[in-house]
């Protein structure tokens, strides 16, 4: 049988047919095509937020030099502007990150990190390309404590103060109060005067202590003091009178401790001491002694003459 040729209105006919029967097949999404249904709109994927041109990544770290520990916690990281105009540099960005991350375009920077009261800085050239530095940081830390003879003493009634000699004067500069017993105080290696205040008077201790890189310097300071309870009373071992006004004093007229109550507790080092109690307009004195380690109570007799 011969072929026929197909006229132009037929050739297109049958061109379309086979697009026809594919828009009635399923997609890979598992809609149909076609059919007066709306075909997949095509999105974007999901990019990551471009970076400024020129940014690359600056990744940091912190030893503790000489014995090259990693410092993992306590840090404080700060990026200032390397500036030589005189103009003060500002910060470009902050981190309290164990080993942080900053994205920074290129330029001169300097790296500061903090750990305690010990810091270390680093002066740092970004190009273009990520870079990766390590500061290595001289400290070690302080803990305290107290004790009468072989008794620790209660934290809570403890207070160090600690300072930074200076020449002649073993308070030149001080670092910081207030510090509690038991707290680890992370300091510069160096030579340190700590003072220790048991209770709120004159129980007082004195010591220089050493801190060495990479160590934890623990000391205990000893104290020469006890805890009295003041009375003012009609016989020994009668009920206390209320609201008396106590003011101890050392022999030469000096005033230690004032205190109201009935029988306030007042803590002392030891030593030699003057009670003077008023109550009602009447005022009555005796003289004491303070033995390290012995807590008790001074009774004022309230009588006539």
């Amino acid at each position: 049988m011969r072929g026929r040729r197909l006229g132009p209105g037929l050739a297109l006919l049958a061109a379309v047919a086979p697009l026809a029967a594919a828009a009635q097949s399923p997609d890979p999404f598992g809609n149909r095509l076609g059919g007066g249904l709306p075909s997949p709109s095509i999105t974007t994927p999901d990019l990551p937020p471009s970076q400024p041109e020129g940014e690359a990544t600056l990744s940091l770290s912190a030893l503790l030099s000489g014995i090259g520990q990693p410092l993992r916690s306590g840090l404080v990281w700060r990026i200032y502007e390397d500036r030589t105009d005189g103009v003060r540099p500002g910060i470009v960005a902050r981190s309290t990150d164990a080993a942080p991350t900053f994205k920074l375009a290129p330029g001169a920077y300097v790296a500061s990190v903090t750990y305690g009261f010990a810091s270390a800085t680093k002066k740092i050239a970004m190009s273009g390309q990520p870079a990766t530095d390590t500061l290595r940081v001289a400290a070690g830390a302080l803990k305290l404590s107290g004790a009468i003879g072989d008794t620790r003493i209660a934290p809570a009634q403890l207070s160090f103060s600690v300072f930074v000699p200076i020449g002649t004067n073993s308070e030149g500069r001080l670092v910081r109060s207030g510090v509690k017993a038991g707290e680890l105080l992370r300091l510069p290696e160096g030579t340190y005067h700590v003072v220790s205040t048991y209770g709120e008077s004159n129980a007082i201790q004195r010591a220089d202590l050493k801190v060495e890189n990479g160590k934890v310097t623990d000391a205990t300071l000893n104290h020469r003091a006890a805890t009295v309870t003041l009375k003012l009373v009609t016989s020994p071992g009668a009920e206390a009178f209320a609201g008396t006004a106590f003011s101890v004093l050392t022999p030469g007229g000096d005033t230690i401790r004032e205190a109201i109550g009935a029988f306030p507790q007042v803590t002392l080092a030891e030593g030699d001491y003057v009670l003077i109690a008023r109550h009602d307009g009447q005022v009555y004195t005796r003289e004491f002694k303070v033995e390290s380690g012995l807590d008790r109570d001074i009774e004022v007799l309230a009588k006539a003459g």
